[in-house]
């Protein structure tokens, strides 16, 4: 009698096992659901409403000694010429795209292939939104990889309107000041609804280097590309390219 209740025992060992490694498997599996599924879409569905408090860049730029000056603003409290300005300098494609404009990338990397010394960028400004609102400056796989899953999420969840306006109230356009309202105030001393399209273009013509280059009193590369800007915010307006942000 013993010995059979002692084999019994026995065989439960083996049953125990399988279920504490299954209760184990089913673990991972939920916290591997509420790191890339939940958490994720969670705060992109947050963001969809409230503004985004800060960014990595920011707290990084903050503890290099560059202050800190972010004021949201809503589309509505923006002049509409800063997102053309933005359209025509950055991204012509982005009311059509869906987040990516793989032939820009194309043209991109065969540009840099040729002048590996002077990088361009094919990034759309969804993809610049989600990694200035969610991830740290980098230029890793992983850090590309979560880009790419971001940009799908805000496009998704926002729509072109929700990341235009994200996009315009965090983008970097000088040491320690973000956005639109930011920029117009350190600038031309006004609010960023009153911007010109000479402003705009200004403005833009310097985000590939936001530290590096002045909107202001700038050199004449920078008053050239300002002026191209310009010149293209007139195509996007006639073409409706813009349309998707501000309802033509």
């Amino acid at each position: 009698m013993g010995r059979g209740a002692g084999m019994g025992k026995k065989r439960q060992g083996p049953v125990k096992q399988a279920k504490a490694k299954g209760g184990l498997v089913r673990r991972i599996l939920i916290w591997l659901f509420v790191i890339v599924i939940a958490i994720p879409v969670g705060v992109t569905a947050v963001y969809r409403f409230v503004p985004p408090p800060v960014t990595a860049l920011m707290l990084i730029r903050l503890v290099e000694g560059r202050g800190l000056d972010y004021r949201w603003r809503g589309m509505a409290d923006i002049s509409p010429t800063l997102a053309q300005a933005a359209i025509a300098a950055e991204d012509s494609q982005f009311c059509s795209h869906h987040g990516f404009d793989f032939a820009a990338m194309e043209k991109a990397l065969a540009h840099n292939e040729r002048r590996p010394r002077k990088i361009r960028g094919g990034s759309t400004i969804s993809q610049q939104t989600a990694k200035n609102v969610f991830l740290w400056p980098d230029r890793s796989y992983v850090r590309k990889g979560l880009e790419a899953y971001f940009t799908v999420l805000t496009e998704v969840i926002w729509g072109k309107r929700r990341i235009m306006e994200v996009y315009l109230n965090v983008v970097e356009w000088g040491p320690g000041f973000y956005g639109a309202e930011a920029a117009a105030q350190h600038n031309f001393g006004h609010s960023a609804k009153r911007m010109s399209t000479f402003e705009a273009s200004r403005l833009v013509a310097i985000l590939p280097s936001p530290l590096k280059w002045k909107a202001v009193n700038s050199g004449a590369y920078v008053q050239r590309r300002a002026g191209t800007v310009a010149e293209r915010v007139g195509t996007v307006r006639n073409d409706g390219l813009s349309g998707c942000v501000l309802r033509e």
